[in-house]
């Protein structure tokens, strides 16, 4: 019964880390955009906001080496 528990306790946590950090960044990072950013947008906002946010914008255009 306990295990279970412990089992839960993790899935979920998992969970919210992998919606609130991992998605996020590597949605970012997809897209050129700055991983960092859209993770501390999605952990003070929301990662719906963080998603939909950078659903709406697509890619940035990649910078040329000067």
């Amino acid at each position: 019964e306990q295990i279970f528990t412990i089992i839960a306790v993790l899935a979920g946590l998992t969970l919210v880390v992998w919606v609130y950090i991992v998605l996020p960044a590597e949605m970012a990072g997809n897209r050129n955009r700055n991983k960092l950013g859209w993770v501390l947008i999605s952990l003070f906002f929301s990662p719906v906001i963080a998603i939909i946010g950078l659903l709406v914008l697509g890619g940035a255009p990649k910078q040329s080496a000067v």
